[in-house]
């Protein structure tokens, strides 16, 4: 068994067989052939063997050509390794006593043979573990031939364990076999974290370097809530998270019976609890929970991985579904905030060395005028068929925000020329996630309807952590005093506005941390779905004045362990009994 630590990023946990998909998209199965299919199979790994080694010889004998045979023998050296006897018989034997298939054969035994070598103290011997990978690639390639799998066209359970995975490809995972993924590189809140959590699949990131450890079709744990994955778990550890994840099952039942309650405090303070989606398919699971509304609707997934510009009337039937199926609850649709480099259609003028300070959400959309009116024009024309209301992300100084309310006054009078009709009163808003726009704050008020304070970015750019960077994610601390502050001051502004202010970002969705923004001021939060039950639960167990003094002694407090280790506290107390916690290893 081992035990590896990576990033949580959504809840949850998953058990079942690996599917690995390297970096190329192979998928390497575990399975079993028939008795009788034995010998074909091993005329197929025969078969494989002689194309590769063939293709390398050709390599072998090109460059020592054009480059001299000191090149060539780097060529060499894999023909020998391929045609190594032992290697060869190891393969046989897992194929003829096993009945392994001959792809799996060769990923274990090659993936076995790499581990030993990557081991060693030498960097010489670790170099030759990425021989051995492009051997493996160069089998499963021809093996798998056009029996390559994608994604998308999983049939049975598995855990997807990659290097990376793209947010339109965790996107496409296919939730009713994907039980949960895991990826050697990513952060907590990079955009394929955020899908993962809008899909509810549960899933680690930033585990670094550990697909040669395990193979295809062994059973993996994924433990999404403390950020832990098991590999080749022992039947106690097995026995011990099945045991687990069913009183977790329990527990989420026993919350079943808030789902039409409001979220009231005990003192009688009404809590607008509404939620953040990422697809128009999560308005189900929104109000299965019983949301109050959309607080937050990222547009993002029209156009992450599209060859194309997503057209107007793509936006508009993705925005009419969420609209017409809250029935009269309000939608908060905030434009575009992904960067150039994420989306698939445009190709940035030039690389971009920090995407978090360049070309990204409202200063593309500024930057691409054509772009941004094809989206607020849909948004207008769903505000027609219910409560709809537009959010500007990512503004970070008061021309920005009035650059991209004239656009938006632009497409109102291009709908009023073609008498289309829109929401003529749409309440426009604004994210509160940069330090200038806390500094400037008094001012932006005077000019949005509603301000929604995302606390993921408004974190990251006060204390200049790159969340999506493994090295420096530890120092990324929501309660820390000074985002505490940013988040003070902008609400306290908001009030003495009289405009509504909301949090939005992941902090909200953790009930410790609710407690003190219920202590700042805020009566309205928006959460991940999954996150509904449990944050109302803990509004009908606290009144305001409680969490006011958590607030106000989370304020007087200097460092983000002190602020965090009392919330955990204090939530101890205001709810005895919280979600289960996982085993820990």
């Amino acid at each position: 068994m081992q035990v590896l630590q990576g990033i949580a990023v959504s809840p949850g946990v998953a058990i079942g067989e690996a599917v690995i998909i390297d970096q190329e998209g192979f998928r390497i199965p575990q399975r079993f052939v028939k008795r009788d299919a034995v010998d074909a199979e091993l005329d197929r790994l025969k078969s494989a063997i002689e194309s590769v080694a063939t293709g390398i010889a050709k390599n072998r004998d090109t460059v020592s050509e054009q480059l001299g045979e000191k090149y060539g023998a780097i060529f060499a050296a894999h023909l020998q390794m391929l045609r190594d006897d032992r290697l060869n018989q190891e393969f046989g034997r897992l194929i003829r006593e096993r009945h392994y298939t001959p792809e799996y054969a060769v990923s274990r035994t090659l993936r076995r043979y790499a581990k030993v070598f990557l081991d060693l103290d030498s960097t010489y011997h670790q170099e030759r573990a990425h021989d051995i990978f492009d051997i493996e690639k160069s089998l499963l390639r021809d093996l798998l031939g056009r029996r390559r799998e994608e994604l998308s066209h999983l049939s049975s359970p598995v855990v997807v364990l990659a290097h990376n995975l793209t947010p339109s490809e965790t996107a496409n995972l296919n939730r009713q076999f994907v039980l949960g993924f895991v990826t050697e590189i990513g952060g907590a809140l990079g955009h394929t974290a955020i899908v993962a959590k809008g899909m509810e699949i549960p899933a680690v990131v930033g585990i670094g370097e550990f697909l040669t450890d395990v193979s295809g079709g062994e059973f993996v744990i994924v433990d999404g809530d403390q950020g832990r994955v098991i590999l080749q778990p022992d039947e106690e550890t097995l026995a011990r998270y099945r045991h687990e994840l069913e009183e977790h099952k329990t527990h989420i039942a026993s919350l079943e019976s808030l789902r039409d309650l409001p979220a009231d405090t005990l003192d009688g303070e009404r809590i607008k609890l509404t939620a953040n989606i990422e697809f128009p398919q999560e308005v189900k699971s929104c109000n299965d929970r019983g949301a109050d509304g959309v607080g937050l609707y990222r547009t993002e997934f029209l156009y992450l991985g599209s060859e194309e510009e997503p057209t107007e009337e793509d936006h508009f039937q993705a925005y009419a579904e969420v609209v017409q199926a809250m029935d009269g609850r309000s939608t908060v649709i905030r434009t575009l905030d992904l960067g150039a480099d994420k989306m698939g259609h445009a190709t940035p003028s030039k690389e971009e060395h920090n995407p978090f300070l360049g070309l990204r959400s409202i200063r593309l959309s500024l930057k691409n005028v054509s772009l941004f009116r094809t989206q607020l024009r849909a948004i207008l024309r769903a505000s027609a068929l219910g409560t709809v209301r537009l959010m500007f992300p990512l503004i970070s100084t008061l021309d920005e925000l009035r650059k991209a309310k004239m656009v938006l006054k632009d497409a109102m009078e291009d709908l009023d020329e073609q008498g289309v009709a829109y929401d003529k009163n749409i309440s426009v808003g604004m994210m509160v996630e940069v330090p200038s726009a806390v500094v400037m704050i008094d001012q932006f008020v005077k000019e949005v309807d509603f301000i929604s304070i995302g606390t993921n970015d408004l974190a990251q750019y006060a204390l200049a952590v790159d969340r999506s960077n493994k090295e420096v994610s530890h120092l990324f601390q929501a309660v820390d005093p000074a985002v505490l502050r940013l988040i003070n001051t902008s609400i306290q502004a908001a009030q003495q506005a009289g405009i509504p202010a909301s949090v939005c970002g992941q902090m909200s969705s953790t009930p410790a941390y609710a407690m003190v923004l219920l202590g700042l001021g805020i009566r309205h939060v928006s959460v991940t779905p999954i996150a509904l039950p449990e944050i109302k639960k803990l509004c009908r167990n606290v009144t305001i004045e409680q969490c006011a003094q958590i607030a106000q002694r989370a304020l007087a407090m200097d460092n983000a362990l002190e602020i965090d280790t009392f919330l955990q506290e204090e939530l101890r107390r205001a709810i005895p009994v919280t979600v289960p916690h996982l085993p820990r290893t």
